[in-house]
């Protein structure tokens, strides 16, 4: 999952060396938080929050063939 991630964020950002993601378990879900530069946030997130949307509702599509929870945190 964490995979997944890195390479989708690192394909929507200007530089995609400064794209880092880290996984913890938080209770029964595993959260994966996504680090990107100051500058490429706007883009991460999109307009109305689009592409940070369409990111989880990744991530919950392949949760769910799983039977887990994954919750995704976006951070500066």
């Amino acid at each position: 999952m964490k995979a997944l991630v890195e390479y989708i964020a690192q394909a929507l950002v200007d530089n995609p060396s400064s794209v880092k993601t880290s996984e913890e378990m938080e209770g029964d879900a595993l959260v994966i938080k996504l680090t990107v530069d100051k500058e490429d946030m706007g883009r991460i997130i999109g307009k109305e929050g689009r592409n940070a949307k369409a990111l989880r509702i990744l991530l919950n599509a392949v949760a769910t063939r799983e039977n887990k929870k994954i919750v995704l945190k976006i951070v500066e």
